[in-house]
């Protein structure tokens, strides 16, 4: 039984851009009971940047950051590690263990390996779509393709691919319990369904997905911070 929130937690501020990785954060709040309020911000409807307002919070402006009082944490690995720590080591598996390196592996593998594909594939495909003199067009569409279909896709295929066998023996990426560490693969799993790059060939992953989606926690999540769109 993991120790209850220490009385001295002031209310956490979540600084939630709209279509953003903080939903994984709100999540996390949710699934370790923590109390947290909302603040959001919207996207710059002509280029989808976020707002400067967040700049006064971090001086990267980006999302996801939290406050807790005179602390602010930036980057989801690091704000998934504080929160875990605040609510007394919740969701995450005991130091020296089998499943802490698998944690700890899985927490860091996101956003270091699984998301820097998928951001790529977002890039190109937006410039191929992208406003440009008629003659460049082709120029561009034929450069976008051959790095997707010679680099970004064949590394998204294996990434998939490997994520997919570590779920053939248990349900969860650390282990046989849910951890933080899940609720950090959720998004790019979730971006990688959105595309329809899972399809039928990888179930694991697929049941993956509805597992998160049936928790409480993450539901509760979704109502706080609406509907969000993935990486497309």
């Amino acid at each position: 039984m993991r120790a209850p929130p220490p009385a001295s937690i002031a209310m956490i501020t979540v600084h939630h851009l709209e279509h953003s990785r903080s939903q994984r954060v709100l999540w996390l709040l949710e699934e370790l009971r923590l109390p947290y309020e909302v603040k959001r911000y919207e996207r710059n409807k002509s280029t989808s940047l976020a707002p400067p307002e967040l700049q006064a919070i971090h001086p990267l402006g980006k999302s996801p950051v939290i406050t807790d009082g005179k602390v602010t944490v930036a980057e989801t690995g690091a704000i998934v590690e504080y929160l875990v720590e605040q609510a007394g080591d919740a969701l995450r598996p005991a130091a020296g263990t089998p499943e802490r390196h698998r944690y700890t592996y899985w927490l860091h593998f996101a956003e270091g390996s699984a998301m820097p594909p998928l951001v790529m594939a977002l890039v190109f495909n937006r410039i191929k779509k992208a406003p440009m003199p008629f003659f460049a067009r082709p120029i561009a569409k034929a450069i976008a393709d051959k790095v997707l279909d010679g680099f970004v896709k064949p590394d998204l295929k294996r990434q998939l691919a490997f994520m997919e066998s570590e779920l053939v023996s248990r349900p969860w990426f650390a282990g046989r319990a849910f951890t933080a560490a899940d609720v950090m693969m959720s998004f790019p799993i979730e971006a990688a369904s959105s595309r329809g790059a899972l399809k039928s060939n990888f179930p694991n992953l697929s049941g993956f997905l509805e597992r998160i989606h049936e928790r409480p926690a993450y539901k509760r999540a979704l109502d706080r911070g609406g509907p969000y769109a993935l990486l497309g």
